[in-house]
């Protein structure tokens, strides 16, 4: 499972190794950024710079010939601007459309363009025997996968980098065509695995869902917050709320603020690169700024304030202070997307939800890129090292490539046609816990390896957890809020007019807030009770029923 010709930590990338090396500055093990330094032959290539600090590379002992830019997140691209401060005459390179929104990542200076764009699919020959070539991701408009090809006397040596990659379509952004890349056969392929071996809906179904969901706010009299980053994901939800039938024609007030506004007026001046069902869309209506078809969506001016008077729709960056859009119980919803690595937010003052709505494959998407492109070493990056960790102990990968998943500063010297070794199996990890059956009441106790893992604290985070069999073994699932919001309505039906948590003032985003109560902080069930139940709306009628 581990890294293999992998050397310790160094700050140089060498002369006399092998032919193909990978030095990590940045690989987003926590959130870090993705910076890497690849060797191939005498040419040394920066693939993406999301590194807030850049004195590493002032003080390389050779130069770096090209720099390549996979897209204009910041996590991949922060840096840029300082290393094109500081190396003037380095050439930077990335796909048309991400040049146009790099600048977006440096809004508070004035920035002079200093990226150069490539065409898609063409190979273009930068030094004697170094070609690079792109090709589309998905992810987010622009976002390219690289491939860098060096040929020398011997033999030509082939690496591809993903980037941040999608397979499936998204509203804005087509998704990576497999066909285009089965016949590449890199030697070398550098790949993000975010999400680990996890799968996802298919995306239509984490549309609906993330769409019903906020329908359901809006009809509870709720306004819904959104904080989402500059590019990407917030553009996604508002090409959503446009065209899904829960909002179309629905009278309501949709806001942007922040970047997320400055990043829809960069989307507005990509039309013509963006899929050609967005561009049908755009000739019958705007794209963003419309007040006349509904639901309206608005820029929000400085110093304005949503209007309050009926539930509205905010989107900002995620970086905002939260509070001047909405006051702690004043009717709002906060919706944060769900990420590999989210921690639980303490819900007492504000009523915070998450959702999915994913932009980065999830595991079987990895592992079937990996198959289709078939090459010899596979670097995982860009994803905590539990989940990157998850993939690298799949036997179907063990069995065929050499897997590295190295840290920042760890040097993967990757030797190139020497025979492959399978590597040796990991010792077999047995999780043994204890099963009891008392009657109906089945009690699991699960060991210390198993509880004491950073990922049991996000297993269920509503306490709850579904078992089915398969085949002859018992697989357990931990069922978070989401799922509970999407049975919500019909589950509700059987306890509404109980003495429940489900109907007690004190029960918020499934937990419990009365300090009175011995369930104070947790998780709790609609169906759940305690002694010091109160009910939501104390003048009903059927409140009178003693506890």
């Amino acid at each position: 499972m581990g890294s293999n010709n992998t050397s310790s930590p160094s700050s140089n990338i060498g002369g006399a190794g092998s032919e193909l090396e990978c030095l990590p500055y940045g690989v987003h093990h926590q959130g870090e950024g993705v910076c890497l330094l690849v060797k191939m032959g005498p040419y040394r290539i920066l693939l993406d710079c999301g590194i807030e600090d850049i004195s590493p590379l002032q003080n390389l002992e050779h130069p770096i010939d090209l720099v390549l830019c996979s897209h204009a997140h910041s996590d991949h691209a922060r840096g840029l601007l300082d290393l094109h401060q500081a190396f003037p005459t380095l050439p930077i390179y990335a796909s048309e459309v991400t040049t146009q929104l790099l600048p977006l990542n440096w809004q508070e200076v004035e920035a002079q363009q200093f990226c150069h764009a490539l065409p898609w699919r063409s190979p273009i020959e930068f030094h004697n025997g170094l070609v690079v070539q792109l090709f589309p991701a998905g992810h987010l408009p622009g976002a390219a996968a690289i491939l860098l090809t060096y040929t020398n006397a011997q033999r030509s040596y082939k690496l591809l980098y993903t980037g941040d990659f999608f397979l499936s379509n998204s509203r804005l952004v087509d998704g990576l065509h497999l066909e285009e890349l089965r016949g590449l056969e890199p030697d070398v392929l550098i790949i993000e695995g975010s999400y680990g071996t996890s799968r996802h809906p298919h995306r239509r179904t984490q549309e609906n869902t993330l769409a019903e969901r906020i329908e359901r706010a809006i009809a509870s009299n709720y306004s819904v917050l959104l904080p989402t980053p500059t590019l990407g994901l917030g553009q996604e939800i508002l090409m959503l709320l446009r065209s899904h039938h829960n909002f179309t024609g629905r009278d309501l007030d949709i806001w942007v603020d922040g970047s997320v506004a400055t990043g829809c007026d960069a989307y507005l001046q990509l039309l013509p690169y963006l899929p050609a069902s967005v561009q049908n869309f755009a000739r019958h209506q705007p794209l963003f700024w419309d007040e006349r078809v509904r639901p309206r969506m608005r820029r929000l001016q400085p110093n304005q304030r949503p209007n309050q008077e009926k539930p509205c729709i905010v989107l900002t960056d995620n970086t905002k202070d939260w509070s001047q859009y909405c006051q702690p119980d004043t009717g709002w919803l906060i919706f944060l997307p769900e990420k590999p690595d989210y921690a639980s937010i303490n819900h007492s003052t504000t009523n915070i939800e998450t959702y999915l709505l994913a932009q980065h494959s999830d595991g079987p998407g990895i592992t079937q890129l990996i198959h289709n492109l078939r090459p010899q070493d596979v670097i995982f990056i860009h994803g905590s090292p539990t989940y990157l960790a998850d993939l690298t102990s799949l036997e179907e990968l063990q069995n065929r490539y050499h897997l590295h998943t190295p840290s920042a500063g760890t040097l993967v010297e990757l030797r190139i046609g020497e025979m492959f070794l399978q590597p040796p199996a990991p010792p077999e990890t047995s999780y043994e816990g204890e099963l009891n059956e008392l009657g109906s009441v089945v009690a699991i106790t699960l060991p210390d390896a198993v509880t004491t893992d950073p990922r049991w604290r996000n297993f269920a985070d509503t306490g709850l957890v579904s078992a089915r069999w398969q085949g002859e073994e018992l697989v357990l699932r931990g069922l978070s809020s989401r799922e509970l919001l999407n049975t919500g309505d019909r589950d509700s039906l059987a306890w509404a007019n109980l003495n429940c948590c489900g109907t007690c003032k004190f029960h918020r985003n499934q937990r419990c807030w009365n300090q009175a109560s011995p369930l104070f902080g947790f998780k709790v069930t609609p169906e759940g009770y305690c002694p010091v139940f109160e009910r939501l709306n104390a003048d009903n009628p059927s409140d009178s029923e003693a506890e």
